[in-house]
């Protein structure tokens, strides 16, 4: 009898606290605008965070909110952009063209030397932690593919040279790579760019540079004096080309003894 009797009031009781739930779930139940929703399939639903916030429905929320600015989903681009300006009833604050990744390195494994040989995680941020990398070059590519397994577009894959290489129709420029090299050598271009560029991230001196890598900027200022645009510039023994002035004529290439100035990539852009 005390089992049966114990038996119906735990019953009484679940019954009770279930409806007391229900109750106050619907009594105190927040409404959800539905422009989160509506905004939320505009998104590329990566969830990379580029935006700054934890994934596409939270960036969503907070532009709801008013808290997000409505041009942070770089993947998206303009056309995101413009679309989450008129649900939000806003003009258009779309800027800028599309953005794209770009490997400022070209030292292979052929070319490059090694202070010493590395057989822990296959992780470029662990790497680091052993002498600041196994690279002699203290800025080169450590070729581990960090940055491949971060992209969540998959627009990156490792080369057979040891080099990530962007594959451009993937890429959206969201920047999730750039900030998982723990070295700096990926970084987020104008995709409409035209023109030359010093594919090099080394800011040591050129003797140093030579000795760790047979292709990287040495700061000669060959290239600076052989561009009838002025548009070279070498800081910190390492040469840059405004792709504003640039014309694309070759002449800094030709003289370039350290094949590390290249063609911009080509990126269908619209």
């Amino acid at each position: 009898m005390d089992f049966v009797l114990a038996t119906v009031m735990i019953g009484g009781l679940g019954l009770l606290f279930g409806g007391l739930l229900a109750y106050f779930a619907q009594r105190f139940a927040v409404e959800e605008d539905p422009r989160v929703e509506i905004i939320c399939d505009l998104l590329p639903g990566a969830n990379c965070g580029a935006c700054g916030f934890a994934g596409c429905a939270s960036y969503a929320e907070n532009v709801v909110k008013g808290e997000a600015a409505l041009d942070c989903c770089i993947p998206g681009g303009k056309n995101v952009c413009n679309n989450i300006c008129e649900v939000m009833g806003a003009d258009s604050v779309a800027s800028g063209g599309n953005k794209i990744a770009e490997v400022y390195c070209v030292g292979t494994n052929e070319v490059t030397r090694n202070k010493f040989y590395y057989h822990g995680v296959n992780d470029c941020k662990a790497a680091m932690m052993y002498g600041g990398g196994f690279k002699a070059c203290q800025y080169g590519c450590l070729g581990l593919g960090t940055c491949v397994e971060a992209c969540p577009f998959d627009a990156l894959r490792m080369g057979e040279n040891g080099l990530p290489v962007v594959d451009v129709e993937r890429c959206t420029g969201c920047g999730v790579c750039a900030k998982a090299c723990p070295r700096g050598v990926i970084k987020i271009v104008d995709a409409a760019r035209t023109g030359k560029v010093v594919l090099c991230n080394s800011r040591d001196r050129g003797k140093v540079t030579s000795d760790a890598c047979e292709v990287g900027c040495i700061g000669c200022k060959a290239c600076v004096k052989a561009c009838p645009q002025e548009a070279i510039v070498v800081e910190n023994f390492l040469a840059s080309i405004d792709s504003e002035k640039c014309d694309g004529c070759g002449k800094c290439v030709e003289v370039c003894k350290r094949d590390v100035i290249k063609d911009v990539v080509k990126v269908a852009v619209g």
